[in-house]
């Protein structure tokens, strides 16, 4: 658990001191059924979400993978956040907690699936995938089988080309490393609440009681990625719900801490290999 972060003042989007605790979610609360067993190896659930809800932290014995067809969910892990857009999907493997919050109105598919009804779940890592045409008509289809589906015949074969289409799937860049450093946590705890902050690195430093050097190096260390590099795609991740409602690109822009137009545009193009207009469909 987070035990302190850096508090952006409000007014001036400057850090200014150590608060306690992180801050939680605001949107309504989601339960989420969990059977004790799955009735098949692979079992789906359709499921539609309004007005934004979140499911609180959860972990299960088997794989999860679920498919955004609209609306943008956000996947909380210890160890960093997980946009899935529209035309994406979330793969969680067993065991890992998770959290679930949806921005807006959203409809997904997700499938659980059985540990051992394929030998390369064990090793998959909690990371978001595109969904190539393919693999989203097999989802739909795998979602219109009743739970208690025949295991052998049409809904096993079905099963077996899906868990070979899903293996293959290509990882999309929408993952927000987070550190595993409690310090270096809870500064990325209070941007990610507050994307459009304009400290800076030395004041966020300062803060922290160290100097931008060291928290640059440890955050690299932690991450993987410069701190600057960090904050550049917690902010573009930020901007996909403006995106998806619709928003002015603007308006997503300032959101997002973008001083201009053409400066989020051009970070956006750099990071995820398109333009805004591009990355979530009509």
């Amino acid at each position: 658990m987070i035990a302190w972060q850096i508090l952006i003042d409000g007014a001036s989007g400057r850090a200014i001191k150590k608060i306690m605790p992180e801050k939680g979610y605001t949107a309504p609360f989601r339960s989420s059924p969990i059977p004790d067993k799955l009735p098949r190896p692979v079992h789906a659930r359709p499921e539609s979400l309004a007005g934004g809800c979140w499911a609180k932290p959860h972990s299960h014995g088997w794989a999860q993978f679920t498919y955004a067809s609209r609306g943008i969910l956000e996947v909380r892990t210890r160890l960093g956040s997980h946009m899935v857009p529209p035309r994406r999907a979330i793969w969680i493997p067993p065991g890992i907690e998770h959290s679930m919050l949806s921005t807006g109105p959203a409809l997904m598919r997700s499938l659980y699936i059985d540990a051992e009804a394929a030998p390369w779940i064990a090793t998959a890592p909690c990371r978001v995938l595109e969904v190539t045409p393919l693999a989203r008509e097999l989802v739909l289809a795998m979602s219109g089988l009743p739970p208690d589906y025949a295991l052998d015949g049409p809904p096993a074969r079905l099963v077996s080309v899906l868990l070979d289409q899903l293996e293959s799937l290509a990882e999309a860049q929408l993952t927000l490393p987070f550190p595993a450093d409690t310090q270096l946590a809870g500064i990325c705890a209070a941007l990610r609440e507050q994307p459009d902050a304009q400290s800076t690195l030395e004041e966020l430093a300062n803060a922290a009681g160290m100097t931008a050097g060291t928290l640059n190096e440890r955050f690299e260390r932690e991450t993987g990625l410069a701190f600057l590099e960090w904050r550049s795609r917690l902010r573009l991740l930020a901007s996909l719900s403006g995106l998806e409602r619709g928003d002015s690109l603007s308006a997503v822009a300032l959101d997002a801490g973008y001083d201009s137009l053409s400066a989020y545009v051009s970070a956006f193009k750099n990071h995820l290999g398109r333009t805004p207009e591009e990355f979530v469909p009509a």
